[in-house]
């Protein structure tokens, strides 16, 4: 029977298992669920990773995957960048269906396997991926880095991409200095009964302390009473190379930390969409035993959701005003896949008369997918789709719980489909957050990215 009347379900990460890392039995899953995905092919218009598969199997000598080399497998998996869209979104045969297919969860075993042969991650990515000791050097030495990677920067760019291999058109992320401040709780707020601990992302707390001042600002505004702790990096970047005991590491050490958080009756709240999902979601797949893991998965709220649900249940305080100019707003993947409903869509109605037009569709960031030079220009493709729409509501701002995705939409609206038609139009990117605390008069709009 095709497609299931249940909802879906994830299994655990089988990752401690002996088989988990065999190749034969990787091979012979990785057949059984491609032979089903070039059966259907509904996913064609997703990543990258469904057209390759689609035209290795369209192009070999058969026409089916009997005749399709294995060496193939691994650039399907690397095309992947673990959106889980495919899985939420289109495919009829996840889990309680008897075919149970997780296409996200078996790329990214396959990555592991792969990095397992290998003996180590690759040694860009690897070095890409460690956020914390990237961005301690960052908040030092900022101020050289953001002059050297600057877009006009055009020499040093080049040899950026030339030695490591960091497109020279991509626009990377600064480096911020400054340090996160924590307001006073408003005594009259509606929400004083609430108490929050922030997890700020390595993205909030080194490049864009814009996305935690505007998050402390609106929750204090309200009357929750803020503690900030950030102990280290999510994993994310991490996961995305398949290195999964090394996300189990961090994701053990920092449920520990939150818990004495969450026993004084502390909520915790994400900022950014990606280490949300990892917190309520991925980590209990990868270490589904932790009872840390679980509390904290119990206890954990993306930054949009939680002042959406202050919004129904206290009720917001008054002063938020319009904002000058449209909004286009980027429906994260990673949002999208905390099956909580479009909370960010929520959050930018709160603001009056704000004019919003929704993109739904995958902004080609993926992380280090973006960046490298070999699928920089890959990202761009897909996400031009995306920037279509962009354009077509022509907006003031473009927003994401997805930073980086937003960043990468409003570049590549700019340059590849507005081009030369409206160089001089301004459109600034950044967190639905940044924009609520922009109509609380919090936040100046030019503080947000161009």
């Amino acid at each position: 029977m095709e497609g299931s009347i249940q909802a879906p379900v994830r299994h655990p990460i089988p990752w401690r298992e002996e088989d988990f890392w065999d190749q034969l039995s990787l091979d012979d899953e990785l057949r059984r669920v491609f032979d089903i995905c070039h059966g259907c092919r509904r996913c064609f218009n997703l990543c990258d990773s469904f057209p390759q598969l689609f035209d290795v199997i369209d192009e070999s000598e058969s026409g089916e995957l009997d005749s399709v080399s294995s060496d193939t497998f691994p650039k399907i998996a690397d095309s992947c960048t673990l959106c889980d869209m495919c899985f939420l979104t289109k495919c009829p045969y996840v889990p309680p269906h008897e075919f149970n297919i997780d296409f996200p969860h078996l790329m990214l075993r396959a990555r592991a396997v792969e990095v397992a042969k290998i003996g180590k991650p690759p040694f860009l990515q690897n070095q890409l991926a460690q956020m914390d000791r990237n961005g301690k050097i960052g908040k030092y030495f900022g101020f050289l880095f953001n002059f050297l990677t600057n877009l006009n920067n055009k020499i040093f760019r080049k040899i950026l991409d030339y030695f490591f291999s960091i497109d020279y058109r991509v626009l990377l992320p600064k480096f911020d200095m400054r340090r996160i401040k924590i307001p006073l709780a408003n005594s009259d707020g509606n929400a004083k009964k609430r108490k929050a601990v922030i997890y700020t992302s390595c993205y909030a707390n080194f490049n864009r302390t814009e996305i935690a001042e505007a998050s402390l600002s609106v929750l204090a505004a309200q009357g929750v009473q803020i503690k900030v702790h950030y102990p280290e990096c999510c994993g994310m970047p991490m996961l995305e190379q398949g290195n999964i005991e090394k996300v189990s590491e961090s994701a053990e050490r920092i449920a520990e930390s939150f818990v004495s958080f969450i026993e004084q009756g502390y909520d915790v709240i994400a900022l950014t969409s990606s280490c949300a999902l990892m917190m309520k979601y991925e980590w209990p797949l990868i270490l589904p035993e932790n009872k840390s893991i679980k509390l904290l998965s119990e206890n954990a709220f993306d930054i949009d959701e939680y002042i959406v649900d202050i919004s129904k249940n206290e009720g917001l305080v008054d002063g938020m005003k319009p904002v000058d100019g449209g909004i286009s707003l980027h429906l994260a993947c990673h949002s999208r896949a905390q099956n909580m409903g479009a909370k960010s869509n929520e959050l930018l109605k709160l603001i009056p008369d704000a004019d919003i037009s929704i993109v739904e569709r995958c902004s080609g960031h993926g992380g280090t997918f973006g960046v490298l030079s070999p699928t920089h220009e890959l990202a761009r493709k897909v996400g031009k789709p995306a920037a279509r729409q962009v354009a077509k509501s022509n907006p003031s701002y473009v927003v994401s719980s997805c930073p980086l995705a937003s960043k990468h939409l409003s570049q590549v609206t700019k340059e590849d489909i507005l081009k030369d038609e409206d160089n001089s139009k301004k459109i600034r990117s950044g967190h639905p957050v940044e924009l609520m605390a922009v109509s609380y008069g919090f936040l100046n709009k030019e503080e947000m990215s161009e």
